[in-house]
C-alpha cells in the first residue's frame, strides 16, 4: 500500500472512533439528565395548531367540518384519567393524536414506560376511532389487551400507556 492510502485511512479510522465516543457521551448524558420537559401553562404548546392542543376545559359540543360528521354517541374528547398528566383533554376534531416522549408528540408523556413514538389514535373512515401502537418496548393494552393491530376504541374504555391512563369520552 502506499503511504497516501495508509494516512487516509488511519485518518477516516481516527474519525470513526472519536464519532463513536461523541455519540457515546450523548447517550450517557441523555441516560443521566433525562429528556428535558417543559412546564404546564402557556409556552407548552411547542407552536402546535390550536386544535391539537391539550387543554384542561371541555371542548364546545358543536363542531363544523370532519368531527360534523360524526355519528351521533361519538366521541369528542381524550381524556388522560390517570398519570402526570391526569385531567388534561384534547378535543377530538379529526385529526391524529399521537403519543409518546417526542416533544413532537400531540400528548407528551412524561413515563418512564413510554417510548418517543408510542401510539397513535386516528378515526376511520366510518367515524369510528382507532389506536395503534407505533412498536413501543412495554406496549400499548386497551382494556388489559397488548395491541397487535391498530384496533378500534369502544366509548370509556381505558387504553394504558405504561403509568397513563386515557380514554375517549363524550
Amino acid at each position: 500500500m502506499s503511504e497516501l492510502t495508509l494516512t487516509v485511512m488511519r485518518l477516516g479510522f481516527l474519525a470513526v472512533l472519536w464519532l463513536f465516543v461523541i455519540v457515546a457521551v450523548q447517550v450517557i448524558r441523555s441516560d443521566l439528565f433525562g429528556t428535558r420537559v417543559t412546564q404546564r401553562g402557556a409556552r407548552r404548546d411547542g407552536g402546535r395548531p390550536p386544535a391539537a392542543r391539550p387543554t384542561r376545559e371541555a371542548p364546545p359540543q358543536q363542531r363544523g367540518g370532519a368531527a360534523g360528521r360524526q355519528r351521533r354517541g361519538a366521541p369528542t374528547r381524550l381524556v388522560v384519567a390517570e398519570g402526570t398528566l391526569a385531567g388534561t383533554t384534547v378535543a377530538l376534531q379529526g385529526q391524529t393524536i399521537t403519543l409518546g416522549r417526542a416533544h413532537d408528540s400531540t400528548i407528551v408523556l412524561d413515563d418512564d414506560y413510554a417510548s418517543s413514538k408510542h401510539a397513535r389514535i386516528y378515526p376511520d373512515r366510518d367515524g369510528q376511532w382507532i389506536v395503534e401502537d407505533l412498536g413501543s418496548t412495554n406496549g400499548t393494552y386497551l382494556d388489559r389487551t397488548r395491541l397487535t393491530t391498530p384496533t378500534p376504541i369502544p366509548l370509556g374504555a381505558p387504553i394504558r400507556i405504561g403509568k397513563t391512563v386515557i380514554e375517549l369520552r363524550k
